[in-house]
C-alpha cells in the first residue's frame, strides 16, 4: 500500500500526562508491578461472554497471536471484538475518537482544530450512513456481533485495567470512561485508511505552490512522465477496452448530506488535456515566464510575476492559502502513514510453473509509518465447520477495531494489497457571496450543519459546517484558508475575486459505499470470480488486489470507486463555479485492468503504473510511484527463472529484503568520474569505487552515497523550491518570490532575502522518492542544464554550475555532513548509524522527558534499505536520514501447504508496554527473519502455548 508524524497537536497530551508519570514513578505507588500486569490479558481457563451461542476456544502461540474456533460466524467475530479488546482497546478507542473528531474528549483543547477538520470531513456521519443504506443484513450482523465483544470486555474492565494509560488520563481528564463500542465505530476506521491513502491532494497543492517559483516547464520537469518503456506497468499484456462510458452519476457529490444534482454519463476518457497553467482557460496557478535563472541561484528571472502569472502580492496570497491547506492535512493525525511520494507497498504472486512447490507463491509487504503498536493484528478466524452459517476459515493480518482479516488467505485463496494510488481527490475554488456561492452563472445556497465539539476540562465549541455541491468547504476550519483565493489564482472568466475564494474537497470516500461487505467476502471466496466479486464492492480506499488459489492460479484485480472527470485531469484545484469540471461518474467495476494466469506466470504491483495509459481509455492518475521497486521485483524473479529456474520460500522471503539502490546504479558512475583536487573528499569518492550499491545497516560505503543524494537533490532543486515545500525552520537566502522590488541593490549585488521553511520534515520536498529518480536522470544528461547551479555558500564552498561541480559539490557537502554525524574516520562510518528507527507509543511516547521514552518507546535499531528498495525502509531526504516508514508486517503464502507459509509483524500482539509480546518480533522483522504461521487446526495445535474458553 505506506512518514507522516504524529501531529503536533497531540504532542501536548506528554505536556500534562507525562508530567504525572513521572511523579507517579517519584512516588514510588502509581506504576507498581501490579498496575502495569492489571491490564495483562487472560489467555488460559474460561471467560464468560453475554450472547454466545456456544463456546469459542482461542488458542495463543508463543508470541501471543490468536487462533479463534467458533461454530458460528456471529459468535466468531463476538470473540474477535473480545480479544481485540484484550490487547489493543486504548489503540482502538484513541482512533476511534480521531475518526469522530473527538479528540478533545480525550486530550482537551489543544485538539480542538483538528476535530474541527475531522468533523468537517464527516468520516463518522458516512459511516453512519453506509451502515444504514448501504451494508448487507449479513456484515451487518457481524459488526453488531464484533461490537458486543468489544463491550463484553469492557463490562469486566476498567481503568488501567484496561490499559495502564487510562491511569495516566485519569489525571487530566478525571472520571472518562470508554463509551461503548458501536459499529459505526469500525466503519469510520474504513475511512481513517482511505484518507491516509488518498492520492494526490498533496502533488496537487505543491504543484500549485510551485508556481509562485517556478515556471510551467520548470516544474513539469519536476513530474516527468511515467517510463512505461522501461519500468513495466502492472497488467503488461494488454486490457480489454471497454465503452468508455462512465458509471452513472456520483452519488452524493462528496458530502455527507449527499446533497447535489445527479450528472449524466461520462465520456470516460479521463477529462480533456488542461491548458497551460495560468493560462485564462485553466483556472490554474499561474507560473511566472521562463528567465535567466532558478530561485536560490542568485539570478534574476523566474517566478517574478510575468504574463501569465499571479503576480506579485495576488501570487503570495494564494501560495499562503495552499501552504496552510497542506499544513493542515499534514497535522491530521495519520494512523498508517504520510501521503505522499515514496509511500507504497510490495506484493507479488509466482505462478506454480516458476515454483519449487508446483503451486503458487504469493507475498506482501505493505509500508506504512512505524507504530507502537504496529497497525497490524496477526490473528486467525476459525469456523469450526465451514458451511453457510458460517463460512468463514481465515487468518491473516487484521486491524484492531475492525472484524475479518484485511491481508492473508483462506482454505482456497490467498491475497494481497497495494495502495493504487489513482486520483479520487479534488479541490475546488469556490466563490462565496451573501450565504451562496457560485455555480453555472447563479448563486445557489450551500447546505450547513451544526456540530458541537466537547472538551476536556474546558468549554464545549459549536462550529458551523458549510457544503457545497462539490463537497465540503475545507477552508473554512483555519483562520488562514478562511483566506484562501483572496487573490484567486485563475484569470479569464473567472468571477470577481471579492473578498477571495473558499475550498472545497470532492472525494469519493465522503459517499456510503461497500467497502466493509467486500472484506467479509473476500474472507469467503473460493475462486477468482469470487474474489472478483468481492473486489467490486472494495470502493475505498482503491487498493491492487492480488491473487492466487490452492487450484494454481494467480490473478489480479484494481477495484476502487475512481472518477471520471468531465474536464481537467485533477492535478490542480478546479473552478468550482464551473460545471464542466465536475466529476460525471465513476469508471465501471468491468472495465477497471484485471489481470488471470497472465503468460508470463507472475504479477508485480509496488505502486508502479497500472496499465499504459496510451492503451487504455479511462484517466487513472498522473502520479504514480515510478516504478523502480516494481521493476526491480520484476528483474529479480526473472533472473530467479532464467533457464529453467524455480522459486522458493527462502527466494520469496531474501527479495522481500533486497537492498539495491537503482538511484545509485545512475548516479555513481558519475560520481567517479568527477576529478576531486580535495584529498579529504576524495577520500570519501573511493568508498564508492566497487561498491555493489546495496544498502547494508553496516555499509559506508551506503552511508555516504546517500548522504551525496541527499545533498545533491538540496543543492540542485530543494533550496530553489518555495519556502512552503521546505523544512520548517531551515533559512535561506535568495531572491524575493515577486518584483515589487528592485532586482538588485545600489552596489549591484541581487537583493535577496532571509526564508525559513515551512513543512514538517516528515514531507518537505524533494522527499527522495523514485520521482526525484527520473528527475535526475534527466538532469544528468543536460549538463548545463539551468537547475545544475548553486551559490556560494561560505569560505570552503565556492559556487557551483554545471552538472560536474555541482556534483562535487555535494561530495564536498556530504563529506562534511558525515563526518559531524559519525566522526571523521570514515572505517566507523555505517549506513544504520544514520538510518534508524525509533519505534514510539502513539500517545505517552511521541515526545517528552526521556524517562518516558524509555519506558514506553523502544529501539532505536540500525536498518538496512533504503529510499525505492524492495526492502523500502524510508527516509525523507529533505529532513534527514531516520526512518520514515517500513514494511509494516512481511508475509509468504504457500498455496501448496498453507502450513509452510510464513509471517512477521512490525512489533508484537500486544500494546500493553510492558507485555512479553509487545516488541517480541521486532528483532525478527529487523534482521528480514519471518516466524511459521500455522493454519490447519493440527499445526495451530502443535504450536499453542496457551488456550482460553469463551462461554456463554
Amino acid at each position: 500500500m505506506p512518514a507522516k508524524k504524529r501531529s503536533r497537536r497531540t504532542r501536548f497530551i506528554v505536556i500534562t500526562v507525562v508530567l504525572v508519570l513521572v511523579a507517579g514513578l517519584g512516588a514510588g505507588t502509581f506504576w507498581s508491578v501490579s498496575a502495569v500486569r492489571d491490564s495483562f490479558p487472560q489467555t488460559t481457563g474460561s471467560q464468560k461472554i453475554e450472547g454466545l451461542s456456544g463456546t469459542v476456544n482461542v488458542k495463543r502461540d508463543g508470541n501471543g497471536i490468536p487462533q479463534i474456533y467458533a461454530s458460528n460466524a456471529q459468535d466468531l467475530y463476538r470473540a474477535q471484538g473480545f480479544v481485540h479488546a484484550q490487547d489493543r482497546f486504548w489503540e482502538m478507542d484513541v482512533r476511534r475518537h480521531m475518526t469522530a473528531g473527538r479528540l478533545s474528549e480525550l486530550f482537551g483543547e489543544k485538539q480542538v482544530e483538528t476535530d474541527a477538520f475531522l468533523r468537517t470531513l464527516g468520516w463518522h456521519d458516512v459511516a453512519e450512513k453506509e451502515y444504514e443504506t448501504k451494508l448487507s443484513a449479513d456484515t451487518k450482523r457481524y459488526l453488531d456481533a464484533y461490537a458486543a465483544g468489544v463491550n463484553a470486555y469492557l463490562d469486566d474492565h476498567s481503568g488501567s485495567g484496561i490499559s495502564v494509560e487510562y491511569a495516566a488520563l485519569d489525571f487530566v481528564n478525571s472520571g472518562y470512561e470508554p463509551r461503548k463500542w458501536t459499529p459505526i465505530d469500525s466503519l469510520a476506521w474504513l475511512k481513517a485508511m482511505a484518507w491516509d491513502l488518498r492520492g494526490n491532494i498533496k502533488d496537487e497543492i505543491d504543484r500549485s505552490l510551485m508556481a509562485g517559483r517556478l515556471s510551467e516547464k520548470q516544474i513539469e520537469e519536476l513530474y516527468p512522465g511515467y517510463p512505461y518503456d522501461r519500468n513495466k506497468p502492472i497488467v503488461e499484456e494488454g486490457v480489454e477496452s471497454g465503452s468508455g462510458e462512465g458509471q452513472g452519476a456520483p452519488d452524493g457529490q462528496g458530502t455527507p448530506d449527499g446533497q447535489g444534482t445527479p450528472g449524466g454519463q461520462g465520456d470516460g476518457a479521463g477529462g480533456d488535456t488542461p491548458p497551460p497553467a495560468g493560462s485564462p482557460e485553466s483556472g490554474q496557478p499561474g507560473a511566472g515566464q521562463p528567465g535567466g535563472g532558478l530561485p536560490g541561484t542568485e539570478q534574476p528571472g523566474v517566478g517574478q510575476g510575468g504574463e501569465g502569472s499571479v503576480a506579485g502580492g495576488q501570487a503570495q496570497g494564494v501560495r499562503t492559502q495552499l501552504s496552510s491547506l497542506a499544513k493542515s492535512l499534514d497535522e491530521l493525525p495519520a494512523l498508517l502513514g504520510p501521503n505522499g511520494g515514496g509511500i507504497g507497498s510490495n506484493s507479488w504472486v509466482i505462478s506454480g510453473k516458476y515454483t519449487t512447490s508446483g503451486k503458487p507463491l504469493l507475498a506482501n509487504d505493505p509500508h506504512l509509518a512505524p507504530q507502537l503498536p504496529s497497525v497490524w493484528y496477526q490473528m486467525g478466524l476459525h469456523c469450526t465447520q465451514v458451511n453457510d452459517k458460517c463460512p468463514t476459515d481465515a487468518a491473516g493480518f487484521t486491524f484492531s477495531g475492525l472484524p475479518g482479516v484485511v491481508i492473508g488467505h483462506n482454505q482456497d485463496i490467498s491475497w494481497g494489497l497495494t495502495n493504487l494510488g489513482a486520483d479520487v481527490t479534488d479541490l475546488y475554488l469556490e466563490k462565496i457571496q451573501d450565504g451562496k456561492y457560485l455555480y453555472d452563472g447563479s448563486y445557489t445556497e450551500y447546505k450547513t450543519r451544526r456540530e458541537t465539539i466537547k472538551v476536556a476540562g474546558g468549554n464545549d465549541r459549536s462550529i458551523t459546517i458549510r457544503s457545497t455541491r462539490n463537497g465540503p468547504i475545507v477552508s473554512d476550519r483555519n483562520t488562514q484558508l478562511g483566506q484562501v483565493g483572496d487573490t484567486a489564482p485563475v484569470e479569464g472568466a473567472a468571477p470577481d475575486r471579492g473578498k477571495g475564494y473558499a475550498v472545497s474537497l470532492r472525494w469519493t470516500a465522503l459517499s456510503p459505499g461497500n467497502t466493509m461487505d467486500s472484506l467479509f467476502e473476500l474472507n469467503r471466496a473460493s475462486n477468482f470470480k469470487e474474489f472478483q466479486a468481492a473486489a467490486r464492492k472494495f470502493e475505498v480506499p482503491s487498493q491492487n488486489l492480488i491473487y492466487a488459489d490452492t487450484k494454481g492460479n494467480i490473478g489480479y484485480q484494481a477495484p476502487g470507486r475512481i472518477p471520471v472527470r468531465g474536464k481537467g485531469d485533477g492535478r490542480y484545484p478546479a473552478p468550482g463555479w464551473d460545471p464542466d469540471h465536475r466529476w460525471t461518474g465513476y469508471i465501471p467495476q468491468d472495465e477497471l485492468p484485471s489481470e488471470y494466469n497472465p503468460k508470463r506466470g507472475f504479477i508485480v504491483t509496488a505502486n508502479q503504473a497500472v496499465v499504459d495509459k496510451r492503451d487504455y481509455p479511462h484517466h487513472l492518475t498522473d502520479d504514480w510511484s515510478y516504478g523502480t521497486r516494481s521493476q526491480r521485483i520484476n528483474d529479480l524473479i526473472r533472473s530467479k527463472i532464467k533457464d529453467g529456474g524455480k522459486i522458493s520460500m527462502d527466494d520469496m522471503q531474501s527479495m522481500q529484503l533486497d537492498n539495491s539502490s537503482e538511484i545509485a546504479k545512475l548516479l555513481v558512475p558519475h560520481l567517479l568520474k568527477i576529478d576531486i583536487g580535495d584529498s579529504y573528499v576524495r577520500e570519501a569518492q573511493q568508498l564508492l569505487e566497487g561498491w555493489d550499491y546495496t544498502q547494508d545497516a553496516d555499509s559506508a560505503a551506503a552511508a555516504y552515497f546517500n548522504g551525496v543524494w541527499r545533498n545533491l537533490l538540496l543543492l540542485t532543486i530543494g533550496n530553489k523550491l518555495p519556502k512552503e515545500l521546505r523544512v520548517k525552520g531551515e533559512c535561506l537566502m535568495v531572491r524575493p518570490a515577486d518584483d515589487s522590488g528592485p532586482i538588485e541593490d545600489l552596489d549591484g549585488t541581487a537583493r535577496t532575502i532571509r526564508e525559513c521553511g515551512q513543512r514538517e520534515s516528515e514531507t518537505a520536498q524533494p522527499d527522495g522518492s523514485d520521482r526525484w529518480f527520473e528527475v535526475m536522470r534527466g538532469l544528468l544528461e543536460d549538463p548545463k542544464s539551468e537547475w545544475w547551479q548553486a551559490p556560494r555558500k561560505d569560505l570552503d564552498f565556492a559556487a557551483a554550475e554545471g552538472r560536474d561541480q555541482m556534483l562535487a559539490r555535494a561530495m564536498k557537502e556530504a563529506r562534511w555532513e558525515l563526518t559531524s554525524k559519525l566522526g571523521k574516520d570514515m572505517n566507523s562510518w555505517s549506513w544504520g548509524r544514520l538510518h534508524r528507527l525509533m519505534l514510539r507509543n502513539q500517545t505517552l511516547g511521541t515526545s517528552g522527558p526521556g524517562i518516558v521514552q524509555r519506558l514506553l518507546n523502544r529501539g532505536p535499531w540500525e536498518m538496512s534499505g533504503g529510499k525505492d528498495a524492495v526492502n523500502a525502509t524510508g527516509w525523507n531526504a529533505a529532513g534527514g536520514y531516520g526512518v520514515t516508514w517500513v514494511p509494516s508486517m512481511r508475509m509468504v503464502v504457500n498455496l501448496e501447504d498453507f502450513d509452510k507459509s510464513r509471517w512477521i509483524n512490525l512489533t508484537g500482539a500486544s500494546g500493553h508496554a510492558f507485555h512479553p509480546n509487545y516488541t517480541d518480533q521486532t528483532d525478527l522483522w529487523a534482521k528480514g527473519e519471518l516466524l511459521p504461521w500455522a493454519f490447519s487446526k493440527e499445526a495451530v495445535d502443535k504450536r499453542t502455548d496457551d488456550t482460553m474458553a469463551l462461554t456463554p
